[in-house]
């Protein structure tokens, strides 16, 4: 019952966000709200596992700053991007390909889905504040806080990069290749990957392996499956950007282009 309340605790707060996040997208007929609201989901389950873990030292404050620095500027950085744009391409696509299925299937497979796999992502945060290392936070976790820092920071300043480059309108229908943008065509994921590494490495700090999984789920995602590949394909007419995959590798940064 002591591992099973917690775990239904944070389960229970994320199916009550994510149904929260799908009455205001259907409000507002948005379901690119669900992007929005992807860190925050992360920040409401680290505050539940804060509120179950032992006072056992600063590390679960320190993974709770961490998680709620990430969540909160990525929240805040989509909602800003996107304020008074159409509904993002992708879920504009699923809209209508779903017809008159387009509202349960968007409640189960956009923001129920989404709910499910933030629970799995979230397995380092939960290692690395429920069993933090006795006697206090050893090297691995102050290594792990330092990617974590790497990660945050690459990925922060990509998007701003971005953003600043988009709101410039001489640059409207050009590749961005300035800044980070000139080393990957997606330092902003590659950012995100990093510091999810160093939440897996916060929770090895206390033995957490077994959390590993987490982390490894948000790369293949990001690499494979609804990062990359989503983006890319929009741009698959576009003659500039297939010259700069050409040139530029996907994810690694300075190096070939393996991906």
């Amino acid at each position: 019952m002591e591992f099973a309340a917690p775990w239904l605790c944070a389960a229970g707060t994320v199916l009550i966000f994510e149904s929260l996040v799908f009455v205001l997208a259907m409000v507002f007929k948005n379901n690119g709200l669900a992007d929005v609201a992807w860190g925050l989901g992360f920040v409401a389950c680290a505050a539940v596992w804060l509120s179950w873990a032992a006072p056992s030292g600063p590390a679960p404050f320190w993974v709770m700053g961490a998680v709620s620095v990430w969540g909160i500027r990525l929240a805040a950085y989509l909602w800003w991007r996107n304020r008074g744009r159409p509904e993002d391409f992708r879920y504009a696509q699923w809209r209508k390909d779903w017809g008159r299925h387009w509202l349960w299937r968007s409640y189960l497979q956009v923001f129920m889905l989404q709910g499910l796999i933030l629970l799995v992502n979230q397995l380092p945060l939960y290692a690395a504040m429920m069993f933090p290392r006795a006697g206090g936070p050893g090297w691995l976790f102050v290594l792990g806080f330092l990617v974590w820092l790497i990660g945050f920071l690459w990925e922060a300043i990509s998007d701003t990069q971005l953003y600043l480059f988009k709101r410039n309108p001489a640059n409207r229908g050009r590749v961005m290749r300035y800044g980070l943008w000139r080393f990957h065509r997606h330092p902003n994921y590659f950012g995100e990957m990093v510091l999810w590494w160093g939440f897996g490495l916060m929770a090895l700090d206390g033995g957490g392996w077994w959390s590993l999984p987490g982390v490894l789920l948000i790369n293949w995602l990001l690499s494979r499956v609804s990062g990359v590949p989503m983006l890319e394909a929009k741009y698959k007419n576009h003659p500039e950007y297939l010259q700069y995959i050409r040139e530029v590798p996907a994810l690694l940064p300075f190096g070939k282009r393996v991906f």
